[in-house]
Formats: structure tokens, sequence, C-alpha cells
């Protein structure tokens, strides 16, 4: 495109400033305002800042206040707590995943800057005896999941293969990838895990005028852990057709687990849940763990306006998150979202079609940029901008057949947000939420564990607490790490 035709497209869409130093760039510099430029479809963005602000402002209408937020009806949730249905479950599952109908897309964009390292967060060491990454747990549940299909189906070993898709950020695409490259992917076929990035949206005044971080570059933010949906119809690799979607359709894959990176409990392609979904026959469904108490600081799945929704803990009154329900004591609104979901890829090609009905959300951010009059570059002390972002479960709303399923929380949830020492989701808990399961799973096997005794159980030994039986009536007086199910002889 010539740079008159650029020019002229920007002007028409009120975003010329951005030209406003072009004459005294290099041209280097001009060359790379210009591929920035050409890339980015300046119309859309325009169409997404008018649509989050005319959508923030719709939020606090009086009209939208009055619309119903009601729990979950019941019936409409079931629990894993039932062991007979969840065994049944986990069967169905299991053979799904045998049949190679099963894939997993990992949410990893973040980086660890909250626990002081600049390193994508699954790179992040919580401190276990293993010493053993977030993305080597998650790996290594998936290797040893696969195994567990083979066995319960009668598969030739080798047969089962889970494709796992990583999407990362542009900030953190090249380290994610040279950390699967230096540890071999963790014993997976290289084939089978796919890279992919998410994208990002320019950032913008507070009138939506795109930002320039540099005289000769947009500044620019990641659009937001739903921009899941938008990446997995990006190529691969610039130039080239295949997208996440269609490397899905070329496997064959049915169903789909999306979760996030940061939490050490996750089971990666959970049987149980893949089961329970596709008995449900669902198109989309979630995992909630209930809240800890009324006033926790979380999302909660619920109906808005008669569609399944995620509500913010801050929209609903003190009151109503105290609400009980009269046979079971339970509270209403329990539902705790915890970022777990399951889709078909039916459902998945289907997003492009509903998803500019969708609203960003608007995050208000002290964002660095060039001042226009001086080209002088300036660091903000208050917020002086907008990132704009989708959240994962903003599709929630637009599904036919919704499930939700309840886990309970020290099986499967333990979030890595917060700095080491702060006491709450941060690497500690981690730790102690990890070796606290594997602890479960010994005693559940028939051991006994001293008090005071740590012991760490690979995941390529166990995914679930299951190939445990050999410890039955043993006692274990020593800590250690656990790589085989031999070893755990000497540390009885």
């Amino acid at each position: 495109m010539s740079i008159d035709t650029l020019q002229k497209r920007y002007e028409a869409a009120g975003q010329s400033h951005l030209f406003k130093f072009w004459n005294e760039l290099s041209p280097a510099e001009q060359d790379e305002l210009k591929t920035q430029l050409e890339a980015l479809n300046i119309e859309r963005v325009n169409r997404i800042y008018a649509k989050a602000v005319a959508s923030e402002a719709e939020a606090i209408h009086p009209s939208a206040q009055a619309v119903a937020i009601e729990p979950i009806p019941k019936g409409a949730s079931e629990s894993v707590t039932d062991a007979a249905k969840a065994a049944a479950w986990r069967q169905t599952g299991l053979a799904a995943i045998a049949r190679g109908e099963v894939g997993v897309l990992l949410m990893a964009g973040g980086q660890g800057t909250r626990l002081g390292s600049s390193a994508p967060k699954g790179c992040y060491d919580i401190g276990l005896p293993s010493h053993k990454s977030l993305f080597q747990y998650q790996a290594e549940r998936i290797a040893r999941l696969q195994t567990v299909a083979e066995t319960e189906n009668a598969k030739p070993a080798g047969s089962v293969v889970i494709p796992w898709y990583v999407m990362t950020s542009g900030p953190t695409r090249r380290d994610t990838e040279d950390f699967f490259k230096q540890n071999s992917y963790f014993g997976l076929n290289p084939k089978n895990v796919i890279l992919f990035e998410q994208g990002t949206l320019p950032c913008l005044t507070m009138e939506g005028k795109v930002l320039l971080e540099t005289r000769s570059r947009v500044a620019v933010a990641p659009d937001g852990n739903g921009g899941l949906y938008a990446a997995t119809r990006s190529p691969l690799t610039p130039g080239k057709p295949d997208t996440v979607l269609s490397d899905l359709a070329k496997r064959g894959i049915l169903y789909v687990h999306a979760y996030c990176v940061d939490n050490c409990l996750v089971r990666v392609a959970d049987p149980v849940f893949l089961g329970y979904s596709i008995e449900k026959q669902a198109d989309c469904a979630a995992k909630v763990v209930p809240k800890s108490h009324p006033a926790e600081s979380v999302g909660v799945v619920a109906l808005r306006g008669n569609k399944y929704s995620v509500v913010e803990y801050s929209e609903i009154s003190k009151e109503r998150a105290e609400a009980r329900d009269a046979e079971t004591n339970e509270l209403k609104f329990r539902a705790g979202n915890i970022a777990n979901h399951f889709y078909t890829t039916t459902y998945l090609n289907r997003v492009e079609s509903f998803e500019e009905e969708l609203a960003f959300h608007i995050a208000r951010k002290k964002i660095a940029h060039v001042d226009l009059e001086t080209g002088a570059g300036v660091k903000p002390s208050k917020p002086n901008g907008m990132k704009l972002e989708m959240f994962v479960f903003d599709v929630f709303p637009y599904t036919e057949r919704f499930a939700v399923l309840e886990v309970e929380r020290n099986e499967e949830f333990s979030p890595l947000k917060n700095a080491p020492g702060t006491g709450s989701d941060d690497p500690e808990t981690s730790r102690r939420d990890l070796l606290a399961q594997h602890k479960r799973f010994l005693e559940a096997a028939g051991a006994k564990v001293n008090e005071g005794v740590e012991i760490e159980i690979s995941p390529l030994v166990s995914y679930a607490g299951e190939g445990l039986k050999a410890v039955k009536g043993k006692v274990f007086t020593k800590s250690g790490l656990v790589e085989g199910v031999e070893e755990l002889d000497a540390l009885a």
C-alpha cells in the first residue's frame, strides 16, 4: 500500500496523528511504522472502542441494573462428589481421549512480573523438591493421561495423542519457545505441542485516539485471555494458511479443554470434566469451585437475564452474596469461576459468527507514550489511557447448551498470582497445596504418611491418584521426590 493511501485511510478513521513525525523518521523507522499501520485494522479498532465505551455506559444505566441476576438453576450443575457419576464420566472422557478426539488449549501469555520474574509464568518454579516448572507439570500430566487412556482402552503404547496448543503473548513467545526447546518439550512429541500467539490491540487515549509508544511505533497491549478465540483463527506461521482451528480439524479433534497456566493443581484434559460435558451434550462448559466465603473476591457463574455469564463479585449485593439455599444451606451464588472450560470444536468455530457482538472491557492504565507536540517520551503518574481486553468467559451467553461442573478446590484449584511471602495465591501456597494433594493420594491408596513428611509424586507416576496400589499398608517416614512407583519403597 502506498504511503498516501495509508495516510488517507487513517485520516478517514480520525487517526491521522500517527503520521505526525513521519518526515523526521529515518527510512528504517518509516518502514517500521508503515508495516505496523498496514497490519492494523484501524476501522475495527474504532468499532471496538465505540462498543466498549457504549457497553460500559450501558452497564451503569438503571435499565441494565434492573436485569435479573440469578444463581445457577437447580439441576443445571453437578458435582464430582457423586463418586459413581464421576467414575462413569471418567470412562466416557478416557474413551474420547483414546479415540483421539480431545485437544488442550493453554492460556499462557502472562509474565511472572508479580512473582519477581520477567520469564513467562509457565516457566516458574514454585519450590517443589523436583524444581519442576508449571509447564513441566502440565506436560507430564498430558503424558501420563495418554498412557492411562491407552491402558484402560486397550490401545497400543504410544498410540494416543492429546495435542497441546499453547497460547503465548508477544512478549512471552520467544522465551516460551526457547524454554520448551531447551527442555525437549518435557518428553512430549514437538509435533503435538503447537505454540501460537494471542493478538494485540493498540493502547488508546480516553477519547479513543491511538497512542504512539515511540515516534515510529504504536503502543500495543495483549487483547486479554478472550483473545484466545481470534487467535485460534490466526495463521500459526505468517503467510501460511494453517491455524489452530484448521489443525484441530485435521486431527479430528471434537472436544477441547482450555485453562490458565497459573493453576498448579489443574487436571489437564480432565477425563471426568470431558465425560461430564460430553454426556450433557454441552457445546461449552465451565468448572467451578464453591466460594470459600460470601465475600470472596471472585466472579461467579450465574444467570444474567436468563443467560449464563460470569458475574463479578462487585455486582452482587452483600445480602444476595450471603443468601443460602433453604435445603442445603449452601451459598446460592457459590459457583466460583476458575477459568477452566470445555468446548466442542464446532462451538469454537462458531464464535466468529457472533464475535462482533461482544464488547471489549476497558482497563484504564498508565501508558508510556510520545507527546505529540514535543516528540518527547512521557511516563505518566496516573492513568492516561486505556487497554481493551476480552475475557475468555464473554462467550458464555451465546452458548446453546451450557453445563457447569463443581469440583473440589483443594484438589483442583490453587492459582499462582502473588509475590512470594504474600500468604495467599503465592508460590508457597501452591507448593503446600500440591504436596498436600500427593499426601492424600498416598493415604487414599491405603498408606500412612507421618507428620511433617513431604513426598512429591511425579505426574508421570500418577495423574489423579491412580496407579498407587503398591503402597497399601506402608508407613512413609522420609520426605522425597518419586519419579517411579518403585522409588516409594525407599521412603517407607
